[in-house]
C-alpha cells in the first residue's frame, strides 16, 4: 500500500458534499488525502469518496473509543465494493489505563479489513511495534525527522511511515510561528502527547514555552520551496510520505489556496 510521497490532512467538510464527482480538471493537487475531525460520521467517508474520482483517502484517525469496530468494517467493505482501493483505515484515540491492549482487541474485531488496509495512529514504541506487526504501518504526528528515524528503525524497511506535519505557508518568521504554536499548544496537555514530545528530548520547559528551536522542528513554514526541504528530511528519515497539515491561523475554511501554491512544489520534489 503505497499513495505518493506527500498527502494533505484535511478538515472534515462543513458545506454538504456534491452527489456528484465534479468533471475533472488539470489536477495539482495532492494524490492522497487525510481526514481529520471532528468527523460527522463514518458516512462522511464515503460522501468524500463518492464525490471524487480517484482521491485516495485515509481515516486520519478514527478514534476506537468512539467508532464500533463494526460499523468501520463495514464502511470498508462497501467502499471496497464501489471504490476499490481508495479508502485505508486509520485508527487510534485509544484511552484509558491501557491503550495499547484496547487497541489490539479492537483489531481483534475489526474482521473485513484486511491488515494491509490499515494504519495506526502510533507515537511510542510498543505502539510502533503494534502497528508493524497488525497494520500496514504508522501515522504519527508532531514528532521530529529525528524520530522519524527512531520509528523506521521500529517499524522495519517494509512498513508503511506517513508522518503528520505541520505546515504554514508564511514567511514572516513571527507570524508563522505564532500559527504553528498556537496550533502545538494544546498537544502537551494530552498525556500521550507529551510522553511523545518528551521522548523526542524536549524538555519540561520546552513543553511550558514552546520556545522557536522547538517550533521549527515541529512545523515547516516559509515559502513552498523552504517547507518543501523540511519536509524531505523526514523522507531522508525514512518516511515514505509525509501529510501536510496546513495551517493559517482561522478556523472554518479550507487551505484550498495554500493547497495550489505546495502542490506543484511538493509533487515534483
Amino acid at each position: 500500500m503505497h499513495s505518493g510521497r506527500s498527502g494533505s490532512r484535511q478538515a472534515s467538510p462543513a458545506a454538504p458534499i456534491p452527489s456528484k464527482p465534479p468533471q475533472p480538471r488539470k489536477s495539482s493537487g495532492i494524490p492522497s488525502s487525510g481526514c481529520r475531525g471532528p468527523l460527522p460520521g463514518l458516512q462522511t467517508i464515503v460522501e468524500l469518496v463518492g464525490a471524487t474520482r480517484s482521491i485516495k483517502f485515509a481515516s486520519g484517525i478514527l478514534a476506537v473509543d468512539t467508532y464500533p469496530a463494526g460499523d468501520v468494517a463495514a464502511t470498508y467493505v462497501g467502499l471496497e465494493a464501489s471504490a476499490p482501493g481508495r479508502f485505508i483505515v486509520g485508527l487510534g484515540g485509544a484511552r484509558g489505563p491501557k491503550p495499547l491492549a484496547t487497541l489490539n482487541a479492537y483489531l481483534d474485531q475489526l474482521t473485513g479489513v484486511p491488515v494491509d488496509r490499515r494504519v495506526l495512529a502510533a507515537l511510542g514504541p510498543r505502539m510502533l511495534e503494534l502497528a508493524r506487526d497488525r497494520s500496514a504501518g504508522a501515522y504519527p504526528f508532531l514528532i521530529t525527522s529525528a524520530y522519524t528515524a527512531t520509528a523506521r528503525a521500529i517499524l522495519g524497511p517494509d512498513k508503511l511511515l506517513t508522518v503528520n506535519h505541520l505546515v504554514v505557508l508564511e514567511t514572516d518568521a513571527s507570524r508563522a510561528r505564532s500559527i504553528a504554536r498556537e496550533t502545538i499548544s494544546f498537544f502537551p496537555r494530552i498525556p500521550a502527547y507529551a510522553a511523545s514530545l518528551r521522548r523526542q528530548g524536549f524538555s519540561e520547559t520546552d513543553l511550558a514555552e514552546l520556545p522557536d528551536a522547538m517550533v521549527d522542528e515541529l512545523a515547516a513554514w516559509g515559502t513552498a520551496e523552504e517547507i518543501a526541504a523540511k519536509l524531505a528530511e523526514h523522507h531522508a528519515a525514512g518516511a515514505d510520505q509525509v501529510a501536510i497539515n496546513v495551517i493559517t491561523g482561522e478556523t472554518g475554511p479550507q487551505p484550498i489556496e495554500q493547497w495550489r501554491a505546495l502542490a506543484p512544489v511538493l509533487l515534483s520534489s
